[in-house]
């Protein structure tokens, strides 16, 4: 067999595969990505002025991750950031809910950059994200976090809360 066929069966193959590669690192980083649905929850104060304030001051990036488009019907009040192109799930805020039926006065809490959160784990449920509640603004603002996201939403929506929103005394239910 002469060199240049050996040399060009040698080749080929290893062309293909760097294409593939090449093509499907393209077609990630330029998918489009689909708006995130969100369901409607009962958020009596969504559109009160403090939630307006929020949203509006909420920033375009979470660390890595970038805010998402809602699909229509988006409820007001809400925002959403995941990976750019990517499918997997987003951190999601909702501001002006109810306050969360856990949080009692035997919650523990957690300050993250002087905002006051209360964490419901969807583990016992068989969910694999937490919400946090921030409970001590006047009004209660969730952030659905997806495990292994790490510490940056909490830390840049605690941020933008404390900058908009002043401290308020929490309100806990009794304990049952």
């Amino acid at each position: 067999m002469s060199p240049a066929i050996i040399a060009t069966a040698v080749a080929l193959p290893v062309i293909l595969v760097v294409a593939l590669i090449v093509a499907a690192v393209v077609l990630q980083r330029t998918a489009p990505s689909q708006p995130v649905p969100l369901s409607v929850v009962p958020a009596p104060d969504a559109e009160s002025e403090q939630c307006a304030s929020v949203v509006s001051a909420l920033p375009d990036t979470l660390g890595d991750l970038e805010r998402a488009e809602l699909l229509d019907p988006a409820p007001v009040g809400a925002a959403a950031w995941r990976l750019a192109a990517s499918l997997d799930d987003p951190v999601v805020l909702r501001c002006g809910l109810d306050r969360p039926l856990e949080f009692d006065r035997a919650a523990a809490l957690q300050i993250i950059n002087g905002v006051e959160w209360f964490e419901a784990s969807g583990a016992p449920l068989g969910i694999d994200s937490s919400t946090w509640y921030a409970v001590d603004r006047g009004i209660y603002i969730a952030l659905t976090v997806p495990n292994g996201s790490g510490p940056t939403p909490l830390q840049v929506v605690s941020d933008t809360i404390a900058d908009v929103l002043p401290p308020q005394p929490i309100d806990p239910a009794p304990i049952n």
